[in-house]
Parts: structure tokens; C-alpha cells; sequence
């Protein structure tokens, strides 16, 4: 094997860790030994080689993330870099709403300054915390 950071073939945990899909390579390892990434629709073990057109599954949480490995790699490189190693190949993601929570009781208009007594007993009332 070269002592380069490209080769023929590559650890699977290794190359999820180096192309940034899991933090650390122990998180990466820890993946795989659970099940949570598969190699061509198969489980993984973290020593499993891949190569280059391998399907890479890998769950993180509730997301999950499919990849098709363009180029093996060992080392750790640039985001930019990484993302030049594997074809994405995810399902798209629902799109989050920007629209913010209101907060319980109902919201203040912004510049209104800081509630009256009244107002504090209303919202008091509003969100069931009525002492009377």
C-alpha cells in the first residue's frame, strides 16, 4: 500500500471519518459495529474494505445519509476536499419552516417594554397558573 492519502481500497469507518460524515473515527467504528451503516445494502463491520462505486449507507440519529465513493481515502482532509470523494446520494430532507414557535401565553409586540401587573395576571390566567 502507498503511504499516501489515496489508495485502491479503504477501511469503511475510515472513510466515513475522513470524508466528515461522523465527528470522530471512534464515532465512525461505533457505527458500524451497531449496524447503523451498510456497504451495498449489506452491514458493515469497521474493518470492511470499500472501493471505488461502492453504495455507502450511514445513519446518523434519524437522518440518513447514502453515498457513492468516488475516491478512497485514509486521512482526514478540508471539507471542500471530502466533499470531491463520494457522490451524494441521500434522500432529500423535509424542509425546515423558518416560521418561529410563539412562545406559551401568546407574544409581546417587540418595543412594548415589560408587562403590567394586568398584563402579567392575564398571562398568568392564559397559561393556567391562576392563584385566585
Amino acid at each position: 500500500m502507498s503511504s499516501g492519502p489515496t489508495t485502491k481500497s479503504v477501511r469503511v469507518d475510515k472513510w466515513l471519518w475522513a470524508v466528515r460524515v461522523y465527528k470522530t473515527r471512534t464515532a465512525a467504528t461505533n457505527a458500524c459495529s451497531t449496524g447503523r451503516v451498510l456497504i451495498n445494502e449489506e452491514l458493515a463491520k469497521p474493518a470492511t474494505k470499500i472501493t471505488v462505486d461502492d453504495v455507502v449507507s450511514a445513519r446518523k440519529g434519524d437522518l440518513l445519509y447514502v453515498y457513492r465513493l468516488v475516491e478512497p481515502i485514509e486521512k482526514r482532509v478540508g471539507a471542500p476536499r471530502a466533499a470531491e470523494c463520494y457522490e451524494d446520494l441521500s434522500p432529500p430532507r423535509a424542509p425546515t419552516s423558518d416560521v418561529r414557535l410563539t412562545p406559551p401565553g401568546g407574544a409581546r409586540e417587540r418595543g412594548a417594554g415589560r408587562p403590567t401587573k394586568r398584563d402579567r395576571r392575564q398571562l398568568d390566567r392564559l397559561r393556567g397558573r391562576n392563584k385566585q
